[in-house]
């Protein structure tokens, strides 16, 4: 699988400083929330847009498996990511977030999130996506992300 030498969209897109995670993108001033549960990353490759994260212990629930808000909160960051996928970063909120659970992920596997937009308007997209842990189905999601726009 290859990947680009440039940022996947215009914004604050910055080289992961984690060797572990060459080739990928960290975002700049992104939510110190996020920051705190992950660090999340981000790439474009031959198949599309990826997020990526390496959940510690830190991130497990009572049955030694990844706690539900870390996964949804690692989809939101990714639900934000594809819809801005098409070109330049976009500031907004989540609308809505729906998730279902499909298997467990645990501390130290690679999870991934992959998706795509169902529809861009003028101010809400409606995207959707599936979350891997070492390749096997984590979590899907869908979502919709409500553009802000700043006033000049």
């Amino acid at each position: 699988m290859t990947t680009t030498d440039t940022p996947p969209f215009t914004g604050k897109l910055e080289p992961a400083a984690d060797p572990d995670w060459a080739g990928w993108y960290h975002w700049s001033g992104a939510d110190p929330f996020e920051d705190d549960v992950g660090p999340f990353y981000v790439r474009r490759d031959d198949k599309g847009l990826v997020t990526g994260f390496r959940p510690r212990a830190k991130n497990c629930n009572s049955h030694g498996s990844i706690h539900g808000g870390c996964l949804m909160t690692f989809g939101d960051f990714s639900l934000f990511m594809i819809a801005s996928a098409a070109g330049e970063e976009m500031s907004g909120v989540t609308v809505t977030f729906n998730s279902e659970f499909v298997g467990p992920a645990r501390a130290g596997q690679l999870l991934e999130a992959r998706g795509e937009v169902i529809r861009a308007g003028y101010s809400l997209v409606f995207a959707r996506g599936l979350i891997t842990a070492d390749g096997e189905p984590t979590m899907a999601f869908s979502g919709t992300f409500k553009r802000i726009r700043t006033r000049a």
